[in-house]
Parts: C-alpha cells; sequence; structure tokens
C-alpha cells in the first residue's frame, strides 16, 4: 500500500548512505511522498563528501539518479521549519529513518530534546510508536552512547548500524581499503599502536 516515509539526515559520516536509501526507498514502488530533512551540520558533511551541488535538502534531491516522476515526490525541508506538516502526528508515517545518525542525534533523542524538525520528527514517531530506523555511524561508541541507544531501544527505535555484509564478497580492493583497513586502524588507535594510516584519517 502506498505511504508516506521521513528521512532525516544528521550530520554524521555517511551521506551516500542517505543518497542511496531515498533512491531505493523511491524506486520501491510504494512510496508516495518521501519527506527529506537535512539539518545544518549535515549541508557541511554533504559538500564534503558528494560535493557542494549536495548540500541542502534541495541538493540531494536533485542530483540523486531517479526519474522525474520519482524525484517529484520527494518533499524537501530545512530543519528550521517546525510548521512543516511532518511536525506533527496526525500526519501519518509509514516509518522515519535517520540516517546518517550522528551521536549528538541519538543523545537528544534520548532525552526528550526536540530542537529542529529532525529532532521534531523522530520524537514524533518515538511517541506515535512508529518504525524508527536509527543508522548510528560512530566507533568506538562511548557508555554514554551506549546507554542513550538502550534508552532509544527500550522506547521502541531500531538501532541500525551500517555494518559492511562481507559475505557478499565485495571487491577486494573497495573493501580492504574502506571496510577493513579502516577499521583495524582504529583498532590500533584505541590499544595506542602505529598505524599506515595513508588516505584513512579525516582531513577535514
Amino acid at each position: 500500500m502506498p505511504c508516506d516515509l521521513a528521512l532525516l539526515v544528521s550530520g554524521g559520516s555517511g551521506m551516500a548512505l542517505a543518497a542511496r536509501f531515498a533512491q531505493a526507498a523511491l524506486e520501491s514502488g510504494q512510496v508516495d511522498a518521501l519527506h527529506l530533512v537535512v539539518t545544518g551540520p549535515a549541508t557541511k558533511v554533504l559538500a564534503h563528501e558528494l560535493g557542494s551541488e549536495w548540500a541542502s535538502a534541495r541538493g540531494l534531491r536533485d542530483n540523486l539518479l531517479l526519474s522525474d516522476g520519482l524525484r517529484e515526490r520527494i518533499r524537501p525541508y530545512q530543519d528550521s521549519e517546525l510548521t512543516a506538516v511532518i511536525a506533527s502526528g496526525s500526519h501519518l508515517l509509514r516509518g522515519v529513518v535517520v540516517l546518517p545518525c550522528s551521536a549528538g542525534t541519538v543523545g537528544a533523542l534520548a532525552n526528550g530534546i526536540s530542537r529542529g524538525l529532525l529532532q521534531r520528527v523522530a520524537d514524533v514517531a518515538l511517541k506515535q510508536r512508529w518504525p524508527l530506523l536509527l543508522g548510528i555511524r560512530e566507533t568506538p561508541m562511548s557508555p554514554i552512547l551506549l546507554e542513550n541507544l538502550l534508552k532509544l531501544a527500550r522506547a521502541g527505535a531500531h538501532i541500525v548500524p551500517p555494518l559492511p555484509a562481507f559475505y557478499l564478497k565485495p571487491d577486494e580492493a573497495t573493501a580492504q581499503k574502506i571496510f577493513v583497513d579502516h577499521y583495524c586502524m582504529r583498532l590500533l588507535d584505541l590499544l595506542g599502536l602505529p598505524a599506515n594510516d595513508e588516505g584513512l584519517r579525516w582531513r577535514g
């Protein structure tokens, strides 16, 4: 049955995930409207990871590889638009996806804070008991973050970190660089040991 979804993009790394999810959701043929919220910090990460032309909700919408008919189903919002229809639980949503989901967003949601549209829509999903999917993109996770995630899981949220499915046998060079080398570097960092980090660290 056709439905409305909300995709909330916070300032975590992993903007390619948000772009691909938006495309996949619309191509499913079951989404009448995809309500897209991009926060201020997310615009900066979008510019860094995908390019300056992507750095807004409208920019993300306009750069997706979609037919014009599917693109028209995307409803872009700024995080300051608290009068948006999706700010109310009276507007029915099939679900709400926060992707990527930053640790700061998790902290706000776990403590009932809803200062912008992203936080408000996620809070509405919790109170309405709609599916709320959190694509948390953070490692390692501090005890505070873990406690916040546990609070949200107990409140009904789904904690869905983007983890690679190695059983799909991705291209060896890509998997080695993006998943394996980067992860091993982070482990070595935690142990205080040197790592070959060429091309693996945030350069800003």
